[in-house]
């Protein structure tokens, strides 16, 4: 009789610990980190965003340094809009900057990584990042590949 309260209590206890481990694990998976309300916005558009989301964090060699603020369609060139809010403590960012979508591992999230260029003047508040590269759609990879239409014009 003993060792079977011993067994349950066990159990019980391996269950709380899993339960607590898997709340632990959300709270991680969505915690960005990233500055809300504080730093300065730029936008930048994109040809096709894939599933970038609002929240999403903005990188630069790996290091987030900000999120994606909102997203939208610009009515004159039908792109998406997307506008960042980068920290206050980046905010030497060159104007010349250019922004990419990215996919975190092979099924994981999208995110913009920003690769730094040479101008000596930082990007500020309510600036337009003008090089951008769109989100490579795996269907269109394929399709490349199985047609082998990369080449061809």
């Amino acid at each position: 009789m003993k060792s079977s309260h011993q067994i349950e209590l066990t159990a019980g206890i391996f269950l709380l610990l899993a339960i607590a481990a898997l709340i632990f694990l959300a709270v991680q998976a969505t915690d960005r980190g990233v500055v809300s309300g504080g730093g300065y916005l730029v936008t930048a558009n994109f040809t096709n965003i894939g599933g970038l989301k609002p929240r999403a964090k903005v990188a630069v060699g790996g290091v987030t340094v900000g999120m994606v603020e909102r997203i939208s369609l610009d009515p004159d060139t039908f792109e998406a809009r997307v506008v960042m809010r980068i920290s206050d403590q980046f905010n030497d960012l060159p104007e010349d900057t250019s922004a990419s979508i990215f996919t975190a591992g092979i099924l994981g999230d999208q995110f913009i990584g920003l690769e730094p260029g040479g101008s000596p003047e930082p990007l500020r508040d309510g600036d337009r990042i003008l090089l951008t590269n769109s989100a490579l759609q795996l269907e269109q990879l394929i399709t490349r590949y199985m047609f082998n239409t990369e080449g061809d014009d």
